[in-house]
């Protein structure tokens, strides 16, 4: 099947901010969607509790973003992501938590220009799996490498594989039964075909293993269940 291309998937975030902006109802499809949130930015705190700068790349409507500032009240928030509806209910909300800088900035992370050294902590929340090929993988993950702050982190909660074929195939089918018991045979299919169509994840394993090659020191598994993970690297 033909993949979405980056303006297909914009289109879709910018016909559903309020859905993405409510954590409740819009993560319903994402498995542990609350405390993959929780663990990732608890994380982040306890690996830089003094951190001035945070990136928050495909920031929706910036759940993530301000469960930090939960977390770190004075943070500098750069945001980006490819829809500028997403983006301005981000900004809104963000702005409303604190007193420091707000950044907004529309476009893909492979392409937007960021300072090197410069960010604490960079926050990844299901945005990764919508990268494509092997290659387009590993230079999204050295550029992160590099925006980062000796020290700092990126951390990441996602829709992951497994590795292992026959294990991938059970796991996404207790995912589908999931999605049945949450409304039925047709969302199950409904939710199903647009990861087929929109997304490329790859398992948590390669992401760990593709962060220790580009240079991260320590890489850390925080949760996982089924084929939702939440886990990260510090530099």
């Amino acid at each position: 099947m033909k993949k979405s291309t980056v303006e297909e998937i914009k289109q879709r975030f910018d016909n559903d901010v309020e859905r993405f902006s409510n954590l409740d109802t819009g993560q319903v499809s994402t498995i542990d969607a609350k405390i993959s949130l929780e663990l990732i930015t608890e994380a982040s705190k306890r690996i830089v509790p003094d951190a001035e700068d945070l990136l928050d790349i495909g920031c929706g409507g910036g759940n993530y973003t301000l469960k930090m500032l939960e977390k770190i009240a004075n943070l500098n928030c750069t945001l980006i992501d490819l829809s500028k509806p997403m983006l301005d209910k981000a900004f809104e909300r963000v702005s409303q938590k604190t007193t420091n800088e707000v950044t907004i900035l529309q476009g893909d992370i492979r392409e937007v220009e960021l300072p090197e050294n410069h960010y604490d902590i960079i926050l990844a929340g299901a945005v990764l799996h919508h990268l494509r090929d092997d290659a387009d993988w590993e230079t999204t993950f050295r550029k992160l490498f590099k925006l980062l702050r000796p020290g700092g982190c990126l951390m990441i909660s996602d829709l992951i594989t497994q590795d292992t074929e026959i294990l991938n195939d059970y796991t996404w089918e207790r995912y589908g039964d999931y999605l049945e018991s949450l409304s039925g045979k047709e969302y199950r299919q409904k939710v199903l075909d647009y990861v087929d169509k929109e997304d490329s994840p790859r398992s948590m394993n390669f992401q760990l293993d593709l962060m220790k090659q580009v240079g991260f020191r320590k890489v850390e598994i925080l949760h996982k269940n089924m084929c939702f993970g939440a886990f990260g690297g510090i530099k």
